[in-house]
């Protein structure tokens, strides 16, 4: 899945050891969405994708992850595991979009020629209008 936002919360890098004894990290960071409704979306990059994807307050992102949703003792809890994580050049977002081709009629337009639609001489086809 995929998503696009600005960065508006990095909480402190979490690290460990687990029981098994081998290091991990996790950076997690909240996302609000621009859209008429803006949503806020609470995400973590774990392992090596902790640092592989530093992201900072205010950046525009656009944000691949998955949704996984886990019980333990009769409760269910939902994270959001991201797994890659685009930068988005905020001028780009914001240049006017392609113009489209100039319209027939409209002022200040060329006109397309004129297409001929008559049979042409020797043509003979059996179609019924």
């Amino acid at each position: 899945m995929e998503v696009e936002g600005k960065i508006i919360v990095k909480l402190p890098l979490a690290s460990g050891v687990s029981k098994a004894g081998n290091n991990w990290s996790k950076q997690e960071y909240v996302l609000e969405t621009q859209e008429a409704y803006p949503k806020k979306i609470h995400f973590s990059f774990f392992g090596d994708r902790a640092n592989q994807y530093p992201l900072e307050v205010g950046e525009q992102v656009r944000l691949s992850f998955d949704i996984d949703s886990h019980e333990y003792n009769g409760r269910w809890f939902t994270s959001i595991n991201g797994w890659k994580a685009e930068k988005i050049d905020a001028n780009a977002a914001q240049q006017p979009m392609q113009q489209p081709a100039p319209m027939a009629g409209v002022p200040g337009t060329v006109p397309p020629p004129p297409v001929d639609f008559s049979p042409a001489a020797g043509d003979n086809d059996d179609l019924p209008f």
